[in-house]
């Protein structure tokens, strides 16, 4: 893996605008590009449905990284639809902490989307802009496993792990995987059980990355990244001011899960990027280190 970058400083912080540990002075950077990956990197890119639009070019980007030679993998979220399809049942979505609340039958109503309706509209989209993609669910060959945490949050998996194999095999033949974030249950014994878990896309995209080694985890959203007390946009985080922007509440709701998966991820991974999936050509961008979004690590 190359180095990382030496990225200095450019502005400092008025005071009050993050916590009183955060390294302020590195918080706004600019000048030096980013490196790019190495080719044949391996790239995971976390989409939401709210950033594909009529304008979006996320899955164009997706399938031009495959012609290019990058190992690409897509975990997907849903929650837009998946509140669509709550509400034609009657049924109306709780959060807690940016995170779905999961009974039963919400349950139900996840997998069908996620596993079904979302992952194969993405597949049928990459593959008729040329690419070439298997849809999969993190159910699939034991990829994704979890435990029931929170009871607060009910069937929404904790102590996330991926099993990097059976994504390995299908990059090994040429496709790229577009992972649906379903869990299989286990119980407190490491055994498995007849039964799944809702996790969180960003969650399971973090310990996927990890799990492979990747070169970039790549999260697009629909802001412009991580945003400071004041809404401005912070274009470097370090792990310690990231840490302490969450202690401190300046960020919030699903940036938190999406922070908290790039600092698992930076275990294995050179660094981590939160950008909006709605600038044409952000995927592209952030990867040929211009900058865009908020860089953690």
């Amino acid at each position: 893996m190359a180095p990382r970058p030496h990225l200095v400083g450019e502005r400092s912080v008025d005071p009050g605008e993050v916590p009183p540990d955060a390294e302020q002075d590195d918080l706004y950077v600019g000048g030096e590009r980013s490196q790019e990956p190495h080719p044949n990197g391996t790239i995971v890119a976390k989409i939401g449905g709210s950033t594909l639009g009529e304008h979006d070019t996320t899955l164009k980007n997706i399938v031009e990284l495959q012609k290019r030679g990058f190992e690409t993998v897509v975990v997907h979220g849903g929650g837009k639809v998946i509140t669509e399809w709550m509400a034609r049942g009657g049924v109306r979505p709780k959060f807690v902490r940016g995170l779905r609340v999961t009974d039963a039958a919400v349950l139900e109503i996840v997998v069908a989307v996620l596993t079904g309706v979302v992952n194969k509209s993405l597949v049928s989209s990459i593959q008729a802009l040329g690419g070439r993609a298997i849809g999969l669910s993190g159910v699939d060959g034991g990829m994704l496993r979890a435990r029931p945490g929170d009871p607060d949050l009910g069937l929404v998996g904790r102590e996330v792990s991926a099993n990097p194999e059976p994504i390995k095999a299908v990059l090994a033949g040429g496709f790229i995987p577009v992972i649906a974030p379903v869990a299989s249950r286990y119980s407190e014994d490491d055994t498995v059980e007849d039964s799944m878990l809702n996790v969180n896309a960003d969650t399971a995209a973090g310990e996927i990355a990890a799990a492979l080694n990747a070169d970039r985890l790549v999260f697009l959203t629909d802001v412009a990244g991580v945003l400071d007390s004041s809404r401005r946009l912070i274009p470097r985080l370090t792990e310690r001011q990231a840490r302490s922007l969450m202690r401190s509440d300046v960020v919030a709701g699903g940036m938190v899960p999406k922070l908290e998966a790039c600092l698992t991820a930076l275990k294995h991974v050179e660094y981590a990027q939160i950008v909006d999936g709605r600038r044409p050509g952000a995927l592209l961008d952030s990867l040929s280190g211009e900058s865009v979004g908020t860089r953690v690590g």
